[in-house]
């Protein structure tokens, strides 16, 4: 299923300077000694269109702590980031300690048509940028699609980019974020980009089955 998309909105997810000021400050004053997981994203993670408590890093943190386990998920989101714009964020965002980095990002690269090597070597980057600073630190790669219109053989070197990543960092690979919601007319926002709610809840489930089994390991129940 591939990642719908129409030229005309592709604007609507630059990155916005006004909503980065907003979060970043608030990411990292959050004082905890509970594991962390970072969800390092751009829109989807940010809950584009929606209320902040419906997009799905959140559905993941109420799923941890229905699990019991005392574990926060730091939700670092900004509509429009590509994988440059979350490359020149992870220095600061790793001023707090992450066990867990959700690496949500690539699909405004892709959107752009922007090269897919150096998307690559941007994602890299901020992947040895955590595990230098913290070499304990899992990663879970978030994998996505783009449609067929940008052509065949971007379509299919931007998606392999995904698992190539994973296998050669030893990461854990979500397939496609958004199975099961990527192409719905009901479960996308008018845009036919951004999952609604339900979608939300989709997407949610697509990380869950990854993530959850990481988290368990990282606090057990009890």
């Amino acid at each position: 299923m591939n990642y719908m998309v129409k030229s005309r909105v592709c604007r609507s997810l630059f990155p916005s300077v006004l909503f980065l000021a907003a979060l970043v400050p608030a990411v990292a004053s959050q004082p905890s000694n509970a594991p962390s997981v970072l969800v390092l994203g751009d829109s989807l993670a940010a809950g584009y269109g929606l209320d902040g408590d419906q997009a799905f890093p959140t559905l993941l943190q109420k799923k941890i702590d229905e699990a019991g386990w005392n574990v926060q998920v730091v939700n670092a989101g900004v509509s429009g980031d590509t994988s440059a714009g979350g490359l020149r964020r992870i220095d600061w965002l790793l001023k707090r300690k992450c066990d867990v980095l959700l690496l949500e990002l690539g699909a405004n690269d892709g959107l752009r048509g922007l090269p897919v090597d150096s998307m690559q070597r941007n994602l890299q980057t901020i992947i040895d940028r955590t595990r230098a600073k913290y070499p304990t630190a899992q990663i879970v790669i978030a994998g996505m699609q783009m449609p067929p219109n940008l052509g065949a053989d971007y379509a299919r070197t931007f998606q392999d980019a995904f698992s190539t990543l994973a296998k050669k960092n030893k990461a854990t690979l979500i397939p496609f974020l958004l199975e099961g919601v990527g192409g719905r007319p009901d479960l996308n926002l008018p845009d036919r980009i951004h999952p609604t709610p339900e979608g939300h809840k989709i997407v949610a489930e697509n990380v869950w089955k990854v993530l959850r089994p990481i988290i368990q390991k990282l606090a057990p129940a009890g």
